[in-house]
């Protein structure tokens, strides 16, 4: 007979928090009353509110318990707590936005380098990834060799932040990838918007493997182009640096 695991408490308080039932400034439950529901020691308890606490979701004020932080405290990168986004987050415009900005000003940035930087061996997981995308959409399921399509997308884009063979971008695609997971669940919709953007994809994982900096870059805001058309976010791309401005942008206004 199976022994029961013990539930996760963390996890399930942190999956509270992000489905609103804690709102900022609130309070959870009482450490005694943790302790009856889930029946397990205080000092149990006091290590899974100490992981919310180092996720910066938390705070304990003495004598009055464990209150929710504002989203701004938040520490967004680490791992956990991006990870519990990732999986239990409702649609939250903020943080989409902000993630979606981050690979906008990012990204790029990164193309040029994978393209400065990447191995054989880089170029074969890049490509090998874009060709498991493109198995998966012709499977019924949208999966191929065991993963779903967003999972080889999310696997692209980190082949390239490891092609720059800078060790703090590289380790940041490991930290930034259930927030990268996100936006791809999230975009990812119809044939025609997924055609378009394997496209996308092709011309960046060519202008990497050509050694082509300045394409690769481009290539990468027109990835982003189409991530951003899916998600409601292509206003962002209205205030970018010249050098960066897709063809056919059109320029802001002055103010």
């Amino acid at each position: 007979m199976p022994i029961p695991q013990k539930p996760d408490i963390a996890e399930d308080l942190a999956r509270g928090i992000f489905a609103g039932d804690y709102v900022p400034g609130s309070f959870l439950p009482r450490e005694v009353d943790l302790c009856v529901t889930y029946g397990v020691s205080r000092s149990t308890v006091r290590s899974a509110l100490q992981q919310l606490v180092s996720g910066g979701m938390v705070v304990r004020i003495s004598g009055q318990g464990s209150r929710v932080c504002e989203l701004t405290d938040w520490h967004l990168l680490d791992p956990r707590v991006s990870d519990w986004m990732a999986r239990f987050a409702q649609p939250n415009p903020r943080i989409q936005r902000d993630i979606f900005a981050f690979r906008v000003a990012v990204e790029p940035f990164m193309a040029r380098l994978a393209a400065e930087n990447a191995t054989a061996a880089d170029l074969l997981a890049i490509e090998t990834a874009w060709h498991n995308m493109i198995g998966a959409l012709s499977s019924p399921d949208r999966r191929w060799a065991g993963r779903s399509h967003d999972e080889h997308d999310v696997a692209f884009h980190e082949a390239i932040f490891a092609a720059t063979h800078n060790l703090l971008w590289s380790q940041l695609s490991h930290m930034l990838k259930p927030a990268i997971g996100l936006l791809v669940e999230t975009s990812n919709h119809s044939a025609a918007e997924l055609s378009d953007s394997m496209e996308r994809h092709r011309l960046l994982m060519e202008a990497i493997r050509l050694r082509q900096p300045e394409q690769a870059e481009q290539a990468a805001l027109s990835v982003l182009e189409r991530t951003g058309l899916d998600l409601g976010f292509a206003s962002l791309f209205d205030h970018l640096p010249p050098r960066l401005r897709l063809p056919g942008a059109v320029e802001p206004p002055p103010g």
